[in-house]
C-alpha cells in the first residue's frame, strides 16, 4: 500500500496561505530558490507539503502518492481507465507525475531518486 508523502496547497496569496497554514498546524515554511515560487514544510516522519502560486483552472489541494515505480503506476493508472502526464524530475530528489482516477479527481505520484535529471525524462 502506497502511502501519502507530500501535498501541495495552490494559493491566490502564498503570504496570506503560509501565514494560515503555519497558524493552523504550528508548521514552519522554507522558501527554495527556483524558478517557480515555492515554500515548503516537513513533519517529523519526513511527510510534507508545499505551497506556490496558483495556475489558472488549479483548485484543491494536490495528494502525492510514494510510489516505487512512478512509469508502471502511470501505467497502471492508465491501464485501469484513468489518466497520467508524463513523468517530470526534481533534480536531485525524485520524479512526480500528475494523474486523474476513473471519476475525474487529480492527484500525483511521487518517487524518490537522487538521481533524477531532465535527461532521463524519456519515458
Amino acid at each position: 500500500m502506497s502511502k501519502i508523502v507530500h501535498f501541495e496547497i495552490p494559493a491566490e496569496d502564498t503570504r496570506r496561505a503560509k501565514e494560515f497554514w503555519s497558524s493552523l498546524f504550528d508548521v514552519e515554511f522554507k522558501t527554495y530558490d527556483g524558478p517557480v515560487e515555492y515554500h515548503m514544510f516537513q513533519n517529523d516522519d519526513q511527510s510534507g507539503g508545499g505551497l506556490y502560486p496558483r495556475q489558472e483552472g488549479e483548485k484543491g489541494l494536490i495528494t502525492y502518492f510514494g510510489v516505487d515505480d512512478i512509469d508502471a503506476t502511470r501505467a497502471k493508472v492508465q491501464e485501469l481507465g484513468g489518466k497520467a502526464e508524463d513523468k517530470a524530475p526534481v533534480p536531485g530528489m525524485g520524479w512526480y507525475a500528475r494523474v486523474e482516477d476513473t471519476e475525474g479527481n487529480s492527484f500525483s505520484l511521487w518517487q524518490t531518486d537522487e538521481n533524477a535529471t531532465e535527461a532521463e525524462q524519456q519515458s
